[in-house]
């Protein structure tokens, strides 16, 4: 893997910080994306400690031309692109009846146009190289979860839109993943937006029962070597993907009635 490339947005934090330190160690030259300068500057100094060879960059993917620029950077430093980990997301928790429509906007133009639009401008580089298309989703893009519209929407639409892409570049060399890590110890629900657009600040779960960002970045490295398909993570994840399919009827009342139980009521 000597000089390959990867690009990762939202690489600060959680699973992309995870990822950029994991496809370093493997040998990759890494680029992230970041609208945080400061967890910017954090990152770029973990990736030195651990002898990346990195670059930083202050982008926003759901702005069309940050996108771009943030593609062309990368390949303008490092020579190429290889490997391109759409990951930005935004998360939110409240019922949708009290939700202001611009947290779902919000939600769409990070998680879903974020991706269509980075890869969009990395597609070229990537038919190139014969790389691999990344999409980080999530258990909520194969099932709907209460509280969750519209970042169930957003999953949903990411993996809508990379198993369409993936049959287009089928003969293409092209490699397209859908990775659903399920419930993991990261920051973005902390950072989930409430019903007016703020933040939520804390997590309802217990983070400690959870697969870490580390796990889950390790899994994803070793999916994009194997050149796979998809990839769900958690017993948790993979039971309910599972009774979606075969029982939908049961599983709308045991998601209900977890979440519930997560919160006292919905």
């Amino acid at each position: 893997m000597q000089h390959r490339t990867v690009l990762i947005t939202g690489g600060t934090s959680g699973i992309g910080r995870a990822c950029a330190l994991a496809f370093g160690r493997a040998g990759y030259q890494v680029a992230i994306t970041g609208r945080d300068q400061a967890k910017l500057d954090d990152t770029a100094q973990a990736l030195k400690v651990a002898g990346v060879s990195h670059l930083v960059l202050r982008a926003d993917v759901g702005d069309e031309a940050d996108a771009a620029r943030a593609v062309e950077a990368t390949v303008a430093h490092f020579g190429g692109l290889h490997v391109l980990l759409n990951n930005a997301g935004i998360s939110m928790r409240a019922k949708f009846a009290d939700a202001d429509l611009s947290v779902i906007k919000r939600l769409m133009q990070t998680n879903f146009f974020g991706t269509v639009f980075t890869t969009k401008a990395a597609l070229p580089h990537l038919l190139k190289s014969k790389g691999s298309i990344v999409g980080i989703s999530s258990i909520a893009g194969y099932r709907g979860l209460p509280g969750r519209t519209g970042y169930s929407a957003s999953k949903f639409a990411m993996n809508g839109f990379l198993e369409a892409l993936r049959t287009e570049l089928l003969d293409q060399g092209v490699h397209v993943l859908t990775a659903a890590p399920g419930f993991t110890a990261s920051n973005i629900r902390q950072v989930a937006l409430a019903a007016d657009g703020s933040a939520q600040g804390e997590s309802p779960r217990d983070e400690g029962k959870m697969m870490s960002s580390e796990q889950v970045a390790d899994e994803i490295l070793k999916a994009v070597q194997q050149r796979r398909r998809t990839l769900v993570l958690t017993g948790q994840g993979k039971l309910t993907i599972f009774l979606n399919k075969w029982l939908p009827g049961l599983t709308d009342k045991l998601v209900l009635g977890h979440f519930r139980k997560e919160e006292g009521e919905l």
